[in-house]
């Protein structure tokens, strides 16, 4: 949170043109590079429901297969859910699961493009997109599902260098 308003204001907005209005930013200019991003999103669930997932027992069909193609679909078509998002040729999104706990499930979201800009949003919003997935194919059985942790783990490529999230980015 900016404790201070003034701030916002001493740098001109990126997807602002000069009379205010929104526009997408042109990147022509930019190198064209490999970039790559992983994000995370986790479901925390009851017990019976992670088992029923794990034995592949939910009546809608294999959860985990499911959510992968939604989350792969998902990052193509990030530009057409957020506002303002550059349309990139993926080169590659990967998804795993990994069970943190008995009843916690990880979403990862690996992706990669050679191109002018990030590929943050399509990984975060194919995290959140698998999560959901997962909550939509369960909510018969587990309506109590939570969906938390949506976040960027690392990303590369860029002008603006590396990122990896630390343990002091996740204490807010």
């Amino acid at each position: 949170m900016n404790d201070n308003p003034k701030r916002l204001t001493a740098q001109p907005f990126t997807h602002l043109d000069s009379a205010g209005d929104a526009h997408m930013i042109d990147v022509g200019s930019k190198q064209i590079t490999v970039r790559q991003a992983t994000a995370s999103a986790c479901c925390l669930m009851q017990l019976e429901t992670a088992e029923a997932i794990r034995g592949e027992q939910i009546k809608k069909g294999n959860v985990l297969q499911i959510a992968r193609i939604a989350a792969i679909g998902a990052a193509k078509r990030t530009d057409e859910l957020i506002p303002l998002c550059h349309s990139l040729g993926l080169d590659s999104v990967n998804v795993e699961f990994h069970w943190l706990s008995p009843q916690t499930l990880q979403i990862l979201v690996h992706t990669q493009a050679t191109a002018r800009t990030g590929v943050e949003m399509e990984a975060m919003v194919a995290a959140s997109i698998a999560a959901l997935t997962v909550y939509d194919m369960c909510k018969s059985i587990d309506r109590e599902m939570q969906i938390t942790e949506v976040s960027l783990l690392q990303k590369s490529g860029g002008t603006r260098g590396d990122y990896q999230r630390t343990e002091k980015d996740t204490e807010r």
